[in-house]
């Protein structure tokens, strides 16, 4: 019996530091792995305002504009105003875009209904960010009350208040689980079109770094999931499922979009539809060709049959009371 305590005792001994090793290894690697995804990818913009205004002159009327967050950090966004007391609509680009995947929506939106659309780069995002890392959507609320706190500030020529009360949330991807989120604390925002929502802010982290690690892809996903406890102990990070959220997001009106080339995020979508409370009038469209994720290499016909949709809801959703001003 001793001798068998003593030859446990050596094996434990013996291979102990090696089980120490690999944890530490496991532990680094994961936070490694959130790390490297925290910073997107980067490219220059697809299409500035500048080049925009050639064509249009609605685009030639962008403004570039920045403005702090409610932690203090700087934002920016492109800015297109609308008629005086006309709503607003906050434009929130997917993981790993820009404003600029977003600009030609913006400013057809406005040319049909003259509202107000702010177009945020999301933290972590476009060239030269003003922060170098994004939250994969938890900082990214705050910041997006932050953008309607801006848009509340803007006034006209005699100082009036630009926009109304009536406020609008179109969102891909991750824009759509911050735009959903910043819906659910505020109610100014009374439509949001929400195209290839996931169902946690993890999923984006995992498929952010399965796209940069693509061996073993679903190990690295699963460690980054874990490095995120560490990584964003001291920071903010959403881990509420976005159904979860979905019900509490009352009286709103609601268009959720998604389509076959992301199969994954079309079914997370089809299962939010039906978390919201029975006060808020969700209507469907999964079958989009393409979604917005993919809208960038759309055909022009393509392009425009799914901006159209999304313009259609927002005129309808926010259409102007003769009364109020607003809906």
């Amino acid at each position: 019996m001793a001798k068998t305590t003593r030859l446990f005792k050596s094996f434990f001994g013996l291979f102990l530091p090696v089980f120490v090793l690999i944890a530490l290894a496991g532990i680094v690697a994961s936070v490694w792995f959130v790390h490297s995804a925290a910073e997107p990818p980067r490219t220059n913009y697809l299409l500035t305002p500048e080049k925009y205004g050639r064509l249009s002159s609605r685009g030639a009327q962008v403004t570039d504009e920045t403005w702090q967050n409610r932690d203090g950090s700087p934002a920016r966004g492109w800015l297109l105003k609308g008629n005086e007391k006309s709503p607003a609509v906050i434009l929130l680009h997917k993981y790993g875009a820009d404003r600029s995947h977003v600009l030609n929506l913006g400013v057809k939106l406005n040319e049909a209904t003259d509202y107000t659309v702010l177009m945020p780069d999301q933290r972590g995002h476009g060239p030269q960010p003003l922060i170098e890392k994004t939250s994969f959507g938890g900082c990214e609320i705050e910041d997006v009350l932050a953008a309607i706190d801006f848009l509340k500030g803007v006034k006209t020529s005699d100082g009036k208040p630009r926009i109304g009360n009536a406020i609008g949330i179109y969102g891909v991807e991750m824009g759509g689980l911050v735009g959903l989120s910043a819906a659910s604390r505020l109610s100014d925002v009374k439509a949001l079109a929400l195209d290839s929502v996931p169902l946690f802010s993890n999923d984006i982290l995992a498929a952010a770094v399965d796209e940069k690690y693509p061996f073993a892809s679903f190990l690295t996903a699963e460690l980054a999931k874990g490095g995120s406890y560490i990584y964003f102990a001291t920071g903010c990070y959403e881990r509420a499922s976005v159904c979860d959220i979905a019900k509490t997001v009352n009286e709103k009106e609601v268009l959720l979009l998604a389509g076959m080339d992301s199969p994954t995020l079309r079914s997370s979508t089809s299962q939010i539809s039906g978390c919201f409370p029975g006060s808020s009038h969700v209507t469907t469209f999964t079958d989009m060709t393409p979604s917005g994720i993919k809208l960038t290499s759309a055909t022009l016909d393509q392009a425009d049959s799914y901006e159209q949709k999304v313009i259609y809801f927002f005129k309808s959703a926010l259409d102007e009371d003769p009364e109020s001003g607003n809906k």
